[in-house]
């Protein structure tokens, strides 16, 4: 383990961190009003974090935040941007290096699927092909093309704990820290974000939970303790798969189009959570919080037909997405 650097931030935080790639959709502010009732429900800071090390489409943070404010979330501090850190994230693997624990790594993408399909391969797991490379070796790859930085791990499984979940084992294998291009890698720059904003509570979809046990450890190898994990169940559409534009109006401006409002939007996302109240507003998901008594089943979207004028909703979405 390499020794730990102190915190910027001066008490525990929970966190929301989009990546700007386009609008938020239902699944995005479901799972970031569920992010900013457990920080405020225990008394935690609440921080948002543009996730913009890649796939960043002009205008879209600056449309996530009027979206979140709009829903009635707020945060402590400026919205960060997680491109500011690049130098800190570039040091943070100098110092796993010194400490014998990357390597460098040339394969393409196709070298990794075809070891990983092999048989007895783990399926999107890296198979080590660079790990024990010669110094000849290396220098010969390099003339090929620029290496990825990834962590030398040093055990195969890591266990965390799940809010909903429990007690959740997870692979962890030698991870890409800095890709070839030289972008520090998603999994780096989340731990060491957390840790230096003083996030111990860590609220997502449960598609991600499979990274909790990677993050986790490589949090320990940095010196941090892991987070409090608390994954959601996603937003479905309505043929089963994750929600996305081709379920239909599925963001605020597109829902707004056809005569719903904010409220409206909480409303559906407070009852998709298992909250049995009524509630407009996110002060009100709060007033009823109990996570204890939320679905752990996906939610399920079905299209919102238009309203005649937009006129005021007079019922709430109820669960399945239908007003």
């Amino acid at each position: 383990m390499i020794p730990s650097h102190p915190r910027s931030s001066t008490g525990p935080a929970g966190r929301f961190a989009p990546s700007p790639s386009g609008d938020l959709h239902l699944g995005n502010l479901r799972t970031a009003l569920a992010a900013w009732g457990f920080a405020r429900a225990t008394g935690r800071r609440f921080l948002l974090r543009v996730e913009d090390l890649d796939r960043v489409q002009p205008g879209a943070a600056e449309r996530n935040v009027a979206d979140l404010r709009a829903v009635g979330l707020d945060w402590d501090g400026a919205v960060d941007h997680q491109s500011r850190r690049i130098p800190l994230f570039l040091d943070r693997v100098r110092e796993l290096t010194a400490a014998g624990l990357t390597y460098e790594c040339f394969c393409t993408r196709r070298e990794i699927h075809a070891a990983a399909s092999a048989p007895h391969g783990i399926p999107g797991a890296y198979p080590g092909t660079c790990r024990d490379l010669t110094d000849a070796e290396r220098a010969r790859r390099r003339r090929e093309r620029p290496p990825a930085v990834r962590l030398r791990s040093g055990v195969r499984e890591f266990t965390v704990h799940d809010r909903f979940a429990g007690e959740v084992t997870g692979a962890v294998d030698d991870m890409v820290l800095v890709r070839g291009d030289g972008t520090p890698a998603y999994n780096l720059a989340v731990v060491v974000d957390d840790a230096e904003q003083g996030v111990d509570q860590v609220v997502r979809g449960d598609d991600l939970l499979p990274s909790a046990p990677r993050q986790a450890y490589l949090a320990g190898l940095l010196g941090h303790p892991a987070s409090r994990y608390a994954h959601v169940p996603l937003v479905l559409g309505p043929t089963g798969q994750r929600l996305a534009k081709r379920d239909g109006a599925v963001t605020l401006r597109e829902l707004a189009e056809l005569g719903y409002t904010a409220g409206d939007v909480v409303a559906w996302l407070g009852s998709s959570l298992g909250i049995e109240h009524p509630v407009r507003t996110a002060a009100d998901v709060l007033e009823h919080w109990d996570p204890d008594t939320w679905t752990r089943e996906p939610a399920v979207f079905e299209p919102w037909p238009p309203r005649a004028g937009g006129t005021t909703v007079t019922r709430d979405p109820g669960r399945r997405g239908r007003p």
